[in-house]
């Protein structure tokens, strides 16, 4: 996580809370020249994320970057495109290994890989949300390890100082990774900023990073940004998937699958 992509992001945040502000501004409240902010602006207006004019800038409001869904609820997001989250849920299932040593991210789409691990499974999962440990638990030959810690109702997630310290403990030999918005030049974001350090905790003690997220999360960005795109391995999605994001991911040299 460099310096230039927690600075769009909190550039992003910025704009979009008070809906138009200046460069000058900007640069006094990030602490960087004047030129950076318009560079920075510049990457910003050609991904369609804010408009420029007269020294201002303006956050651009439309389906794809809209955070009105920052107020994320997971039992309202396990009803959106379920179809195709159980399509990817089931492949990545598929993708384990006798053996291997997991860490499965919260979501509604890890949700579905979770409960398609077979009965039998001999390996060892790390988790941290509740929903996901309700299917897990239920399969007699697995090592579960739950990090535990405050309980957030609305994802339904764990999380805690002694958790994160555990999970920096662990060593993955795979991360299923859950995430709210896909941006090429933003990276990976999700809807609350206290699952960040967790989710960064656990990508650095994962050796292999599989994404899992149905098309309409690609070009989307969410107010918390977790990871670069360029940090994941994998990516298993739907048919959904437009051409311009296979040619990206292709270009990073990321595994793709589509189901």
């Amino acid at each position: 996580m460099n310096n230039k992509d927690i600075r769009l992001n909190q550039l992003v945040n910025i704009v979009k809370e008070n809906k138009k502000v200046t460069v000058k501004e900007l640069s006094k409240i990030l602490k960087v020249s004047e030129m950076t902010i318009r560079r920075d602006l510049n990457l910003l207006q050609s991904n369609d994320i804010v408009n420029r004019s007269y020294g201002k800038a303006t956050y651009i409001a439309n389906t794809a970057n809209d955070s009105s869904n920052d107020n994320y609820e997971l039992d309202y997001e396990q009803n959106i495109m379920n179809e195709e989250k159980e399509r990817i849920g089931k492949y990545a299932a598929s993708l384990i290994e006798p053996g291997d040593v997991l860490i499965i991210d919260g979501g509604s789409t890890t949700d579905k890989l979770a409960k398609h691990l077979p009965e039998d499974s001999e390996i060892t999962v790390l988790c941290y949300t509740y929903n996901i440990l309700s299917h897990l638990i239920k399969k007699d030959n697995m090592n579960l390890i739950f990090s535990g810690g405050y309980y957030h109702r609305r994802d339904q997630m764990f999380e805690s100082l002694q958790g994160i310290n555990l999970i920096e403990n662990i060593r993955a030999t795979k991360m299923f990774v859950s995430t709210s918005g896909i941006h090429h030049k933003l990276g990976l974001t999700c809807s609350q900023s206290f699952e960040v350090p967790t989710k960064r905790t656990a990508l650095q003690s994962s050796q292999t990073k599989i994404l899992v997220a149905d098309s309409s999360k690609f070009s989307k960005v969410r107010t918390a940004y977790f990871a670069q795109l360029n940090e994941i391995n994998e990516i298993v999605t739907d048919t959904g998937l437009s051409s311009e994001w296979k040619d990206i991911i292709e270009s990073m040299n990321i595994r793709l699958h589509i189901v």
